[in-house]
């Protein structure tokens, strides 16, 4: 018996089964594993797995799997938190569903709507969108949900929040009655995980732990300095041999300074925020998976859902507000399938480091001082 069969408890189409082959996968994840069997049977699934670990195709081999291609209603829609993410699904949708005749659509803010609506007009069996934009094409009456049988909310925790929560609301309430519900996020706090539940029909709750996957490991390291001092840390950090790394900073307001000044100081970098427009996102995704930058400078809702390839250090310019953007944070290095560990670096004053370590140990993390000294990371 394939891995497949395993995964679905029935013999896979031969398409999933050409593009598993051509992955080159020997092995599920963890959440794959737990997830897929659930999902194939019909079940709700609320599900909390650390970044990096296969979730997307923890819900879309099963959703593949059971598209009816001579059905003309949207079959599954998938809303996401932002821009990157949504576009990041669709290009698995694509990858997998090759050669299927599965037809899939992104609907996102900022993009041309006439154009989505046209797109619509050929009847994609998968949409996957961000909720504003679904609420306004599904107000415009040109996308109708009324049989769509699975909803994913992905990256759960930023969706089901106050700003979002009303539209994804009304977004499921669009759907069939008797659809089935998936929520999947990297944190799933007791609060979220009870509101989930609210939407959800006897929903199946999967948590899964760093030790239950077989991602590299993560390396958790402190640096003590001065407000004043924090970029030109960075600047010395960005010089360590074959770095490329996700820069958190939460001050949109300061980060185009942040980034003249690091330029003007030779450091090679692209900036990433819920302001910079579509190609411009692009095009610093782009410079950094190319190699023509080392460091991209973000905030973390525009970090959601970001394809970088191989980053090889998180350094975080402030200490993450709560355990949850510390786990979104660090989850962005060491992810599956890395061929290196990965590295987290919080540059913190005297009085952040206390916070820090609050966090750290609630995680059960272990981080460690360091200094860096002649272009390398030293023990203290």
């Amino acid at each position: 018996m394939s891995l497949l069969q395993e995964l679905f408890h029935e013999e896979p189409k031969q398409f999933l089964k050409d593009a598993w082959d051509k992955a080159g996968f020997e092995t599920a994840t963890a959440i794959q594993t737990k997830a897929v069997p659930l999902i194939q049977q019909g079940k709700d699934v609320i599900a909390e797995a650390p970044t990096g670990t296969g979730k997307t195709l923890a819900y879309l081999l099963p959703i593949l799997q059971t598209i009816d291609l001579k059905k003309i209603p949207i079959q599954a829609i998938i809303i996401a938190s932002s821009h990157e993410l949504v576009m990041q699904i669709h290009q698995q949708i694509q990858v997998w569903g090759e050669a299927s005749g599965i037809r899939s659509t992104a609907l996102i803010g900022g993009a041309n709507i006439k154009r989505q609506i046209e797109k619509l007009k050929k009847h994609p069996h998968v949409v996957v969108g961000t909720p504003g934009r679904l609420e306004d094409l599904i107000n415009q009456k040109k996308l109708k949900l009324h049989e769509v049988k699975t909803v994913v909310l992905d990256e759960a925790d930023q969706l089901l929040v106050p700003g979002h929560e009303r539209t994804v609301e009304g977004i499921i309430k669009r759907t069939d009655k008797e659809r089935q519900l998936l929520v999947f996020s990297a944190t799933v706090s007791q609060e979220m995980e009870e509101i989930a539940k609210y939407y959800t029909n006897n929903p199946e709750v999967i948590r899964i732990t760093e030790t239950d996957t077989n991602k590299p490991s993560v390396n958790h390291y402190y640096i003590v300095t001065e407000e004043r001092d924090k970029l030109e840390m960075v600047r010395k950090l960005s010089n360590i041999n074959g770095i490329r790394a996700l820069v958190f900073a939460r001050d949109i307001g300061n980060m185009a300074v942040m980034a003249d000044k690091l330029t003007f100081k030779g450091v090679k970098l692209a900036t990433l925020h819920s302001d910079v427009r579509k190609q411009e996102r692009q095009k610093a995704i782009s410079a950094i998976n190319n190699g023509e930058v080392s460091l991209l400078l973000a905030t973390d809702v525009a970090a959601r859902g970001l394809d970088i390839n191989d980053v090889t250090h998180v350094i975080q310019l402030d200490v993450p507000k709560d355990n949850a953007q510390y786990i979104h944070r660090s989850g962005r290095t060491g992810r599956l399938g890395s061929t290196t560990n990965g590295t987290v670096i919080s540059i913190v004053t005297k009085q952040e480091a206390e916070k820090l370590m609050r966090i750290t140990r609630k995680l059960n993390i272990s981080v460690s001082e360091r200094v860096f000294y002649k272009g390398q990371l030293r023990e203290r």
